[in-house]
């Protein structure tokens, strides 16, 4: 095949709407997660900053869902399955820029190859849904710079920091890319520093930092003093960093992460690919540089913290767009194909992986989790996506029959002592039927559920309650609730089946006549 007659502009459309079909499909086959619907709180009280992100998140939910006049599980991923597509799209002119349009392609495929970038930030609504939007973005303006800094515009400079302030905005790390392309002037290109429209572009990001820092201030910057509880702690952890780059490994699909592998290890035929195709080899030698300062140390970053505390996997993500596009120059060349073996492979993962995730959620249910009754279902991934619907339409039964006999008061509010799965329980059960949900306990269990205790009435004396407790997240409520209460009366239990596999059991407990007012997470406004 000639790669001058193949029309890539086109074939990367295709793969990006046939995604998206994908994506949408998949909404309506999968229920949120722990994440996203602890995120759909950000969207209900939103505000300048939260205990745990930025405001990104929250702004794309309430743009998806027309400010929560449309929710469902679509319009709550919608604006991460648009944000990815947006970035996939620029990943293949990045990779045009700096190489060919087939260097871009098999970047796109890379991108969309990998479970991170295509299912965990570019399906699920996450920070990181928004940030890798504005990540790649700013990649393309950066390697803009390096291949073509005539056509570089004042205004391309001003992009670059609304593009990394929107990034920050999204997760704080978003700043790491001013940390590697900083890097990458200092080392390699120093006269670049003497332009004052550089530092007019970081002023901007800076100005993006203005509603995290008034936030932060306001509230006595819990949010850093929150994180950095976890990552500065001391011993080296030989467990946890073997956790970090296996689960990257996972995260990113094993074969997307091998097809970056091999470009660096096989470093000087990569950049003899470069200078090739580019006459100048100063050229060629400075978008590698650019590529490798905006990856491997935001890799190593977390690689090391990973040494002394538990860190996720995903953390790295955003460190692995750079390498898609490296990847994408070695595989133009390395093969002739349209779909490099590698690539295939790493493409028929992935699919295999999708279908068997739905097979094993709708079709051939297995207990992956724990199978005792205590914690029936921990562990098990298909409790994440599923059960919750069927749940509360049974609980909804449940309460008008309570409110019928006058067992409970029709008015009684859910407790909740943990954000998950009070974000269930808040979008899932309580919202459709017109629920409050009060949180009880420490701000470092309920986080966002303490300020959405602010802004509506406390626990009363002599109120009923609900308190739920699915198996798969074990918590007796006796010790914690039942001191603010007169008494308990009889627990329900709802069991989850799907074909006759019993995945686990919900515990709807009951408490009577409230005879003391828990002490507020948070003064009140």
């Amino acid at each position: 095949m000639q790669y001058s007659k193949v029309d890539y502009p086109k074939k990367t459309i295709w793969l990006i709407g046939i995604a998206i079909i994908v994506k949408i499909a998949l909404s309506f086959l999968l229920e949120l997660g722990n994440d996203e619907v602890y995120y759909y709180t950000y969207a209900v009280q939103p505000d300048w900053n939260h205990f745990d992100h930025p405001p990104m998140v929250g702004w794309m939910i309430q743009l998806s869902t027309l400010n929560l006049n449309w929710v469902s599980t679509l319009s709550m991923r919608l604006g991460s399955i648009l944000a990815a597509a947006s970035a996939t799209w620029i990943i293949f002119k990045t990779g045009a820029l700096i190489h060919n349009e087939r260097a871009g392609w098999i970047a796109a495929l890379l991108y969309t190859c990998s479970i991170y970038t295509s299912i965990i930030a570019g399906l699920f609504i996450m920070p990181d849904s928004p940030q890798l939007l504005f990540f790649t973005g700013s990649i393309y303006l950066m390697t803009k710079w390096v291949v073509k800094p005539h056509l570089f515009t004042k205004l391309n400079w001003l992009l670059l920091g609304a593009l990394i302030g929107l990034a920050t905005l999204s997760k704080v790390h978003g700043l790491y890319l001013w940390v590697g392309f900083g890097g990458f002037l200092l080392f390699h290109q120093i006269k670049t520093l003497k332009q004052p429209i550089l530092y007019i572009a970081v002023v901007i990001t800076l100005f993006a930092l203005i509603p995290i820092l008034y936030w932060n201030i306001e509230y006595d910057f819990i949010t850093y003093k929150f994180h950095s509880k976890r990552v500065l702690h001391s011993g080296i952890q030989v467990a946890s960093f073997l956790q970090q780059i296996v689960g990257e490994f996972f995260y990113q699909n094993p074969l997307v992460y091998i097809s970056c592998l091999i470009p660096l290890l096989r470093f000087k035929k990569l950049k003899t690919i470069f200078q090739v195709q580019n006459t100048s080899n100063q050229k060629a030698s400075a978008v590698f540089s650019c590529l490798l300062w905006l990856s491997l140390p935001l890799i190593a970053l977390f690689w090391i913290i990973s040494l002394f505390n538990p860190t996720l996997p995903h953390w790295t993500g955003p460190g692995f767009i750079a390498l898609f596009l490296l990847a994408g120059v070695y595989w133009s060349e390395a093969s002739k194909k349209l779909f490099p073996n590698l690539i295939q492979w790493a493409l028929g993962f992935f699919v295999v992986l999708v279908i068997g995730f739905i097979g094993l959620v709708h079709v051939f249910p297995v207990q992956l989790g724990s199978k005792s009754q205590e914690n029936l279902g921990e562990y098990n991934p298909i409790n994440d996506v599923t059960g919750w619907t069927q749940f509360s339409a049974e609980f909804k039964t449940l309460v008008q029959k309570d409110a019928s006999s006058e067992g409970m008061q029709a008015k009684a509010p859910i407790l909740v002592s943990k954000w998950f799965p009070a974000g269930h329980i808040l979008f899932y059960t309580a919202r459709p039927i017109q629920k409050q949900v009060i949180a009880i306990g420490a701000l470092e269990d309920v986080h966002k559920f303490a300020w959405l205790n602010q802004d509506q009435p406390s626990l009363q004396i002599g109120q009923d309650a609900y308190f739920i407790q699915p198996s798969n997240l074990p918590f007796d409520p006796t010790n914690s609730i039942l001191p603010f209460f007169e008494k308990m009366k009889k627990t329900d239990t709802i069991q989850i089946k799907q074909r006759t596999v019993l995945l686990r059991t919900f515990y709807v407990y009951r408490f009577k006549n409230c005879q003391k007012i828990p002490a507020p997470i948070l003064p009140r406004k």
